[in-house]
């Protein structure tokens, strides 16, 4: 018998509303996704999703970035990842063990902000909120899009892992 796999993305949902749509699911197959697109396995890491509505992202969006309004996807990495010069790949963190896996980060998504930007894009909300969550995933790695050459390579790291889950270029 196969033993169980572990998981890696640890869901918290606050409303109540992302449960139609099984965020737990979504959230460790986009992490996953995210993982292979760096060619990382998921083994003995952890990411915690965490499902919310705009008033709770906007309070967060104002605690941590100054910015009072909500916002689609936020994520705070564990450990900063990323490399010095524009373009750089991250350097690749080491896993903890199946006891004590190494948090990569959190991720928070907006339920309102989310299907109001799917209605205005015409793509289904699950697509979307799979590319928000390998997008903050990938921000968790140390990948940004402040610099063009850095905005380059996430972006082609997000299209390569949502390809792999059937979803569209989103850019």
């Amino acid at each position: 018998m196969t033993p169980p796999m572990e998981l890696l993305a640890d869901t918290v949902i606050e409303d109540d509303r992302w449960a139609a749509l099984d965020l737990p699911a979504l959230s460790e197959t986009a992490c996953r996704a995210a993982f292979a697109a760096l060619d990382l396995a998921p083994e003995g890491f952890t990411i915690c999703v965490m499902g919310c509505d705009d008033v709770r992202i906007a309070t967060l969006n104002a605690e941590f970035r100054g910015k009072p309004v909500p916002t689609n996807v936020l994520s705070w990495a564990s450990e900063q990842l990323q490399e010095g010069s524009p373009g750089a790949v991250p350097a690749k963190p080491l896993p903890g063990d199946a006891d004590d896996p190494w948090s990569v980060g959190d991720i928070a998504l907006a339920y309102e902000t989310c299907v109001r930007e799917a209605e205005e894009q015409g793509k289904p909300l699950k697509d979307h909120v799979l590319h928000l969550i390998v997008h903050g995933t990938l921000h968790c790695l140390g990948y940004d899009h402040i610099q063009d050459a850095d905005a380059t390579l996430m972006e082609a790291l997000e299209v390569h892992a949502l390809a792999t889950l059937g979803v569209e270029n989103p850019y």
